[in-house]
């Protein structure tokens, strides 16, 4: 049905709408040759957020480390990532 890129790219799309509601301005960007990336101004940078999938599901990702990744479908994944990027 769908291939690797376009499943990042709904996810992505399905979290800008969640930040929208958040009052967080987003961007999602479809570079053409690189994945689908999310962008969030934050106060001193942009924050960049990705998915990936991980075993059998997917995740949002930014920055390095385990604890810079949230399950793509919690609940409070969109509240998690503007917490962090402000």
């Amino acid at each position: 049905m769908y291939g690797h890129t376009e499943w990042q790219f709904l996810h992505l799309v399905r979290l800008a709408w969640d930040l929208r509601e958040l009052g967080r301005a987003t961007l999602v960007e479809l570079p053409r040759q690189a994945e689908p990336v999310l962008l969030l101004r934050g106060a001193d940078d942009l924050g960049r957020v990705m998915a990936a999938e991980h075993g059998d599901g997917w995740v949002f990702t930014w920055g390095r480390g385990r604890k810079r990744q949230v399950a793509a479908y919690a609940e409070d994944a969109a509240e998690r990532i503007a917490a962090v990027i402000r």
